[in-house]
């Protein structure tokens, strides 16, 4: 930001969390502004790894304790993946510090920015135009194939998805029609309604519902709810304006009507990504818990 010959200047590495900031005027030594921020009790273990005829970006995070020649470790996916996030970036950005602490648990987190994510220019992101989950899914299956194929650390024996917003909606879309690849999912503040969702957002992509209405059955979950063969845990905010609980409680009814077995965790008080510092801490633990038992995974 630059004003009255004063610019302000922040930046943001791959060598070290969070941003830094200086102050530029003409003619004067730069100025850096202290950033107070607490410092990740973490250390990133990521790999940068581009795949497949198409590019695709990913990123393998690894425990600070795996060797080379030791066991290959069980794999979770942990995208975005939707049209308004890149993930694989080159900066330490806070969202990867939660994909290091499962990593450390003894997994193997891989991130993907597959089709539609932002960063790969107008056609990349048109590649959704019309249907919002098929290519996506397609790319996130295509990375982990050739990642495992590439990298010995993984296991793809044991592939588990987790995701929240856009990426709860791809790991239902993982889970449901993938079963074959993906053995447990976690979804939190899914849209699981197409046509619950911001009018101008979805329009964007899949036109108008009264036009288009195969469009939206084909990227709602709802529509194969019964297809679940797989251990599923539903989270979310009970006071979620962005994406209402209403998804949430309209996928659980279809599953319950379906006689498919699954996990629900409705959060009080909660919006659509949790701020308070207790629940925030004990979430990562529950979803931890839940995939030890499925995937039944021995306690580090």
């Amino acid at each position: 930001m630059r004003r009255a010959g004063t610019l302000v200047h922040t930046a943001r590495t791959p060598d070290r969390p969070g941003a830094r900031t200086r102050v530029l005027r003409a003619d004067r030594p730069a100025v850096p502004i202290r950033s107070y921020a607490a410092e990740p009790v973490l250390r990133l273990r990521a790999a940068r790894i581009t795949t497949t005829e198409r590019g695709l970006h990913s990123q393998v995070l690894l425990p600070s304790w795996h060797r080379a020649g030791d066991p290959p470790l069980p794999v979770l996916v942990d995208p975005y993946g939707g049209p308004a996030l890149q993930r694989v970036t080159a900066q330490q950005g806070p969202m990867a510090f939660v994909s290091q602490w499962f990593a450390e648990q003894g997994f193997a987190v891989l991130i993907t920015d597959g089709s539609g994510t932002p960063g790969r220019g107008p056609a990349w992101k048109r590649e959704v135009a019309g249907g919002i989950l098929g290519p996506v899914l397609a790319d996130q299956v295509a990375a982990l194939t050739e990642v495992v194929r590439q990298r010995g650390e993984l296991d793809a024996s044991t592939v588990a998805v987790r995701g929240w917003s856009f990426g709860a909606t791809l790991a239902l879309a993982a889970i449901l029609r993938r079963p074959d690849v993906f053995h447990a999912a976690i979804a939190g503040g899914a849209v699981t309604d197409q046509r619950l969702y911001d009018t101008h957002w979805r329009e964007r992509f899949l036109g108008r519902p009264d036009e288009h209405p195969e469009r939206y059955a084909a990227c709602s979950p709802l529509t194969s709810a019964a297809e679940l063969r797989r251990p599923l845990l539903l989270i979310h905010g009970l006071a979620d304006d962005n994406v209402w609980p209403a998804n949430m409680v309209r996928l659980s009814g279809e599953l319950l009507a379906a006689g498919r077995p699954h996990e629900v965790l409705p959060l009080i008080r909660t919006g659509h990504a949790p701020t308070d510092e207790n629940l925030f801490e004990r979430l990562p633990a529950h979803q931890l818990d839940f995939l030890r038992r499925h995937l039944r995974l021995p306690p580090r």
